[in-house]
């Protein structure tokens, strides 16, 4: 997505906005492994709230995966 960064003197500059990802290592118990998945802040709360199962479930369902 892009935007305008705007200074005090109203003067405009092109800025673009990205996605907030990271690489993180989670395990997976069901698996008994351990695996790299980049997934965004939003993605990160989502899998602390459900846990590594359920939300990789939901995200193929979804076709995130």
């Amino acid at each position: 997505m892009n935007g305008n960064n705007v200074s005090h003197s109203k003067r405009r500059t092109k800025k673009s906005f990205d996605v907030n990802l990271f690489s993180k290592k989670f395990y997976w118990p069901e698996q008994d492994e351990w695996i790299v998945l980049k997934v965004s802040a939003k993605g990160l709360r989502t899998i602390n709230k459900k846990g590594i199962n359920a939300a990789l479930i939901d995200a193929a369902k979804k076709g995130r995966i």
